[in-house]
């Protein structure tokens, strides 16, 4: 790099403005964080190592309050579950909800998803990613802050394995024509939506956020990609 060039910084797809913390909050991530979170790391995690065993892998990015991954994780206590998300409001949320069920299959980051994949996963080191509810960035001179682009699907291509699974989800219609837009023409990607190219019948996912979305009148678009071979 040249050192008289200033330094490329990258477009974030996250303004970090965090209500906050709850006494309870606080509570689990100072009691919690040590049992279940993880920090950046140097180099890749050696998840069957970290989970004392070997299986069904999931990362779901962003997961705000935690509520899906929470019940993933008790439901399937046979899978593994990472979380990605930078609003510490939610890790204390889904703390709490994974430790009071007994649920010791979930390992919890707090930082930029980006970096996070880069840092911490090997090539085809996952099974499944779930993106749901990204934040939409609707206005068109925000586009460019959208997480889904080209070159982080070149990275969730890089960490699932062949034939596993990418599920998004969005109630902003202009989103999901972008989302649709860069992944239907992504080469490591196939489209496996049953209903012109959506998915139909989306796995549970119960969360206020959605539940107060649809009560506004949103439709939610679900779309599932598989990693090609």
């Amino acid at each position: 790099m040249d050192p008289s060039q200033p330094a490329h910084r990258r477009i974030r797809s996250f303004v970090k403005r965090e209500g906050r913390l709850t006494p309870g909050q606080e509570k689990n991530l100072a009691e919690l964080w040590p049992r279940y979170g993880l920090e950046l790391p140097s180099a890749p995690i050696d998840w069957a190592r970290e989970f004392g065993r070997d299986a069904y892998r999931t990362l779901e990015i962003g997961f705000g309050a935690g509520e899906v991954l929470a019940d993933l994780a008790i439901r399937h206590p046979d899978a593994d579950f990472i979380g990605i998300e930078v609003y510490r409001t939610g890790v204390g949320r889904l703390l709490g909800a994974i430790d009071e069920a007994g649920a010791t299959n979930t390992r919890v980051f707090s930082e930029d998803a980006v970096e996070v994949l880069a840092a911490a996963f090997a090539d085809d080191s996952l099974d499944e990613v779930l993106l749901y509810f990204p934040d939409p960035w609707p206005k068109k001179r925000h586009h460019k802050r959208r997480i889904v682009q080209p070159v982080f699907a070149d990275e969730i291509a890089r960490v699932l394995k062949p034939g596993g699974l990418w599920r998004l989800a969005t109630d902003w219609v202009n989103y999901a024509e972008h989302m649709r837009e860069v992944l239907d023409a992504h080469g490591a990607f196939e489209n496996v939506g049953d209903t012109n190219g959506f998915v139909s019948d989306p796995p549970r996912r119960d969360t206020r956020f959605e539940n107060r979305g649809r009560r506004k009148g949103h439709v939610v678009h679900d779309m599932a990609y598989r990693r090609r071979s």
